[in-house]
């Protein structure tokens, strides 16, 4: 009999044996996801920033998987929920992940601590010498009105006595005027654009598209997320330049003429337009 190990024990190990390999460990972090999409959108921070309402610091960490600016896992939920919305991802599996990475869904961090510190305190109240004052004028006016009125009664009286008063004749009330008909609206749009101006009207009629306007003197008049259904109209003394991140989605119309370029979706276009009859730059 032999005490030692048994043939089996002696046999070298197969990969059936070994523990199966979790493959999700694999995928891309959360905050590489939502970087990735929002590049393949063609939105910059600022954008997704503007559109979300989330700060720019709180976009710029989670996209480097830092979360601890977000004040805790459901503020930290509710922002990959919103960041993966705007850049065209499924938030469920993101926030899938998140528990996975940061442990089981917990209890909801209690909103008041976190603000406590901002709250202002309530000043003690002062006596309210406003409203005695208020209260002081219409005794006052009060007592003068009920002592013209006895007065006013005195002298009603004694003019009985003497004899009828002769009556008033109200005034005739003076013709009025008839109001000048109003004037029928313009039947074109295009005249009432500013011919000293140049007008630019943007509608996001088949998708939204992130834009940017610029003055001629190079300021800036918007640079967001222009949503599907929302318009925006800007206007200018010599030049509008703007650039479209998806302009296949967009609808232009420059001083007041609707343009018939047909742009490619996802196509960006860089435009200029002057006053007069619109040319694309």
């Amino acid at each position: 009999m032999s005490i030692g190990n048994s043939p089996e024990d002696d046999r070298p190990s197969t990969d059936a044996d070994q523990p199966p390999v979790d493959r999700e460990d694999d995928r891309p972090s959360i905050g590489c996801s939502l970087q990735q999409a929002r590049a393949d959108a063609g939105l910059t921070i600022d954008a997704v920033s503007t559109s979300t309402r989330v700060r720019v610091p709180i976009v710029q960490a989670i996209e480097q998987d830092d979360f601890s600016r977000c004040g805790g896992d459901v503020y930290a939920r509710g922002h990959i929920r919103t960041l993966a919305r705007a850049v065209g991802l499924d938030p469920a599996p993101l926030v899938a992940q998140y528990d996975a990475e940061h442990g089981a869904r917990t209890a909801p961090t209690p909103v008041a601590p976190l603000f406590e510190a901002e709250r202002i305190r309530s000043e003690p109240r002062r006596p309210n010498w406003t409203a005695a004052m208020v209260a002081a004028i219409v005794a006052v006016i009060g007592f003068a009105g009920f002592t013209l009125f006895n007065s006013g009664e005195g002298q009603s009286g004694k003019q009985v006595a003497e004899g009828p008063a002769p009556a008033k004749t109200s005034p005739k009330p003076a013709p009025t005027k008839p109001a000048p008909p109003a004037p029928n609206p313009s039947e074109s749009a295009i005249a009432a654009i500013p011919q000293d101006k140049v007008t630019v009207k943007l509608t996001a009629v088949d998708d939204k598209s992130w834009i940017s306007a610029k003055s001629a003197n190079g300021k800036l008049l918007f640079d967001g997320l222009l949503l599907q259904g929302e318009s925006k109209t800007f206007q200018d003394d010599v030049r509008v330049d703007l650039i479209l991140g998806n302009a296949g989605a967009i609808e232009l119309f420059v001083n007041g003429k609707k343009l018939e370029d047909k742009f490619k979706a996802g196509q960006v276009e860089r435009l200029s337009y002057a006053k007069g009859d619109p040319q694309a730059g």
